[in-house]
């Protein structure tokens, strides 16, 4: 079973994702840009020591010399995480002073628009760390040299990158209490906004079981109009419902009150005589009115199975079947009936016709439609069963018919336009029903010669 999550969470929940991944874009982007930051902060610093230490250069019998101030490097003395590493090349690129190997700039290196031209910054590993070098190149024009020398100062990432993960760490921190606060703010404002559902759900809880009044609308806000509104409907068509259901009792009490009022008093008629032949024919009525009985309770039955199969459809139980065969089925059943009331049944079903239905509904439709025919036609009449392309079902009989305006009130139960002829009211209704659940259309016509024809158009099967 799977368990209802909360709408208040689930939006939470939502919601401390998106901030978590705006927090994880927004630290990396701090992280990126403070490092940028950093890079631009001791590069500059880097360039000044590369400078200075170019100005220590000087010329001294035809070679360079290096007097290396100590001011130089104390720029990076107070960084105490890094590392400093320098070196000067004369203008043969022979090693003057520094540290030996220190990387040069990678082939293509480009200059920095931010400073002189003839400086380069460029990252490296030296000695196993990671460091940003600049390489400066200074030109040397003295009589006996010409030419350019290199000064290359290199600095350990440490300070940088402890830079940049001290700003990304503040912007985290100033995000996460942003979004606890934007939790706990939405935790208020979605318990707000869900306390008209509470009143709501109060509302249809306290509510007696035969209370079906509508919910009123002024009482909710305007987001919850379609909700209160799908319950009022929900509501009404219930309500109709249970009117409907008590009318059907109601009738099926009268419908049965009746005959068994009349049984009665002809029972307690032929226990006051003490003829036989009363007695046999007391037998005979009560057996007559037993029959009607037994053959009402059978049509509270069917339509009973016919709501059934009609929710049994609507959650998808309909099968492909073939109308034809049903038809051919029905009419071998009914022949008996047909020939003991003298009326010839013809079947007109010879190709197969698919429609998706419920079997048992079809049968009980194909049952009424003939029973009824049969039961109108005088003896000597017809009674034709017909299944039709793509998909619809004719039942014609000779019988007496149905004046035009009494065609809509066939269908409505318990309603008996001949009170000589046996029945209870219910097959057309029943059939009415039937029609409904598989979303056909039923009409009323004239027979070719007399008579009714009874004509259901289905929807044809794939």
């Amino acid at each position: 079973m799977h368990k209802a999550s909360s709408l208040r969470w689930r939006l939470l929940w939502n919601l401390a994702l998106l901030l978590v991944v705006l927090m994880l874009a927004s630290g990396l982007s701090a992280y990126w840009n403070g490092r940028e930051a950093a890079d631009t902060a001791y590069d500059r610093t880097l360039l000044a020591s590369a400078r200075t230490i170019a100005a220590g250069l000087s010329e001294r019998d035809g070679s360079l010399s290096l007097d290396v101030p100590y001011v130089a490097l104390d720029t990076f003395a107070y960084d105490s995480a890094g590392r400093i590493f320098y070196l000067v090349n004369d203008i043969n690129q022979k090693l003057i002073s520094g540290y030996e190997n220190l990387p040069p700039p990678p082939p293509g290196t480009p200059r920095t628009d931010n400073y002189p031209a003839l400086a380069r910054f460029y990252n490296a590993t030296y000695r196993g760390q990671n460091v940003r070098v600049v390489s400066l190149l200074k030109p040397v024009s003295e009589p006996n040299m010409n030419g350019m020398a290199e000064i290359r100062v290199a600095e350990t990432d440490e300070a940088r990158v402890s830079m940049a993960r001290s700003l990304a760490g503040d912007t985290l921190l100033r995000l996460g209490m942003l979004a606890v606060g934007a939790l706990m703010i939405v935790w208020f404002a979605v318990s707000a906004a869900l306390r008209p559902l509470e009143r709501l759900r109060t509302a249809v809880e306290e509510r007696q079981p035969d209370d079906l009044r509508p919910l009123p609308l002024v009482e909710v806000q305007r987001e919850l109009w379609p909700l209160v509104r799908a319950l009022n409907h929900f509501t009404e068509r219930l309500r109709g419902q249970f009117e409907k259901q008590a009318q059907f009792i109601a009738d099926a009490a009268h419908e049965l009150r009746t005959p068994l009022a009349a049984l009665k008093a002809r029972l307690e008629l032929g226990l006051r005589s003490n003829e036989p032949q009363t007695w046999r024919s007391t037998l005979e009525t009560a057996a007559q009115g037993t029959d009607r009985l037994t053959h009402l309770a059978n049509q509270l039955l069917s339509l009973a199975r016919v709501e059934n199969g009609a929710r049994a459809i609507a959650e998808g139980g309909a099968q492909l079947l073939d109308l034809s065969q049903l038809a051919r089925e029905l009419g071998m059943a009914m022949a008996p009936l047909a020939h003991k009331r003298g009326v010839a049944l013809a079947l007109e079903a010879d190709e197969p016709v698919w429609l998706r239905g419920e079997p048992t509904l079809l049968n009980e439709l194909l049952s009424n439609l003939v029973d009824n025919a049969l039961a109108h036609t005088p003896p000597g009449g017809n009674v034709i069963l017909r299944v039709l392309a793509p998909a619809v079902l004719e039942v014609e009989d000779d019988g007496p018919g149905i004046p035009l305006d009494e065609r809509d009130r066939v269908f409505e139960r318990f309603y008996r336009r001949n009170q000589q002829v046996a029945g209870s009211g219910l097959g057309l209704a029943i059939v009415g029903e039937i029609c409904r659940a598989h979303l056909a259309q039923i009409s009323l016509h004239d027979g070719e010669k007399a008579g009714l024809k009874v004509r259901v158009s289905f929807m044809a099967g794939e």
